[in-house]
This record gives C-alpha cells, structure tokens and sequence, in this order.
C-alpha cells in the first residue's frame, strides 16, 4: 500500500487532519455506543434501545466519508497487470481513461444521491435520467419521515419550522443521516476530479494504491539474502 499521505500545503494539513479527525470520531463513537450496548445488556439487563440503528448510521457516515478520502490517500485497490504491460506514456493514459470513467460514475452518483435525499429534505429532486434538466415539480415531499428509535436532538428543532410546518418530530427526521448522501457523493466527485487533475499533471501515477510495499518486501528479501 502507499505510504501516509503528506499534504504539501497548509490548507492541505489542515483539511486532512479535519478528514482524519471525522473519521477517527464516527469510528469512536461506532465502537463507544456498541460497547455501552454490550455492557448494558450482559451487565445490567437493559440496552439503548437506539444504539443499533446509532450505529448502523454511524457506519454509513464512515464508509461513504472513507471513499473519498482513500481516494485523496490512493488507498483504493485494483487491478494493473494488464496496464503494467504498457510503458509510462501508456500508464498515464489508461489512467486517464479510468478517471475519466469515475468522474462520470460519481456524477450520476451525485445526482442519484440528491434525488434521494432532496425529498426528505422539503426540496425537489432533478428531473432528467442521467443528466439533471432541472427539477421535478409537484413531488411529495417526506420530511415528516423520521428514524425508528433516535431521539431528536434540540440542536435540530429549528428543522420543524424549516421543513415540517412547524409540526415537533418525535424522532430525528430521516433528513439529517441521509444527508451524507448528496455531500459524501459530492465528496466523491471532487476527489476524482482531483485525482484526475493529478494523473493529468503528472503529480500522480493512478487512481489505485501503489506498490510501495512489494518493492519494500523485495529490498527486505534482497537484504536478507546479502547478509546469508
């Protein structure tokens, strides 16, 4: 795999360690919640009665948040034994290929993921099947949809009055975890252009992790059978 990630701006420190630092905590609260579940139920009889679905939330937020940033880390896999065949110009343009292919994925990821999620949100979803032509008129709009057992957290009452008429949710509104869809995709899309940008400059090989490591392994192997 590649090595740590080493910004080379400050703006680039710092949104990294914000992307780590999101990360580190949604994992910690994963394994937090869990814990106090295990320790209440084995121990005490009793349970959250939201922590599943705590969880099951928290880890949607952490995969979809991860893609893009092990796409900035080049920390995705794939297969290059047929690409590695070709010399570096030719790389460059199987490479270019294969960004070229995500961004458009991620597009239509983006705009799968906003017509999803505008609903829930008191919006409108685009209209068009693969390329936004603007939105939708006349859809019902779900911002009444709430969770099953997470409470409403006071820092987002003012969603009532944005969104569900002034009616009180009884549970935190489906709007509030489901928006890691339209920003995570956004996420998404701009890694990849990023990425591409990189390939394109020549400040990046590929989209997929590098082998760092086998070539590491071999100088280990190679120093091992000097010092024999």
């Amino acid at each position: 795999m590649s090595g740590r990630y080493e910004p080379k701006t400050a703006l680039g420190r710092v949104v990294n360690s914000i992307e780590e630092t999101a990360i580190a905590v949604l994992l910690g609260l994963m394994t937090l919640v869990t814990f106090a579940n295990v320790v209440l139920r084995y121990g005490f009889n009793s349970q959250l009665i939201w922590g599943l679905e705590v969880t099951l939330i928290l880890f949607a937020w952490l995969v979809i948040f991860g893609v893009s940033y092990c796409i900035k880390v080049t920390a995705h896999l794939g297969v290059d034994a047929l690409t590695n065949l070709f010399d570096a110009p030719g790389r460059k343009i199987f490479a270019l290929i294969s960004a070229a292919c995500c961004i458009a994925y991620a597009a239509l990821l983006l705009k799968g993921a906003w017509d999803y999620w505008a609903p829930f949100a008191a919006l409108q979803p685009t209209e068009g099947r693969w390329f936004p032509m603007g939105f939708t008129e006349g859809v019902r709009d779900r911002a009444f949809y709430i969770t099953d057992q997470v409470p409403m957290l006071e820092m987002f009452r003012w969603l009532e009055d944005a969104i569900n008429y002034g009616e009180e949710y009884e549970k935190l509104p489906r709007v509030i975890p489901y928006a890691i869809l339209p920003f995570g995709c956004a996420l998404i899309l701009f890694r990849f252009c990023q990425a591409g940008w990189g390939v394109w400059a020549g400040t990046r090989q590929s989209l997929i992790v590098s082998h760092e490591v086998e070539d590491a392994v071999e100088e280990a192997a190679q120093l091992n059978r000097e010092q024999n």
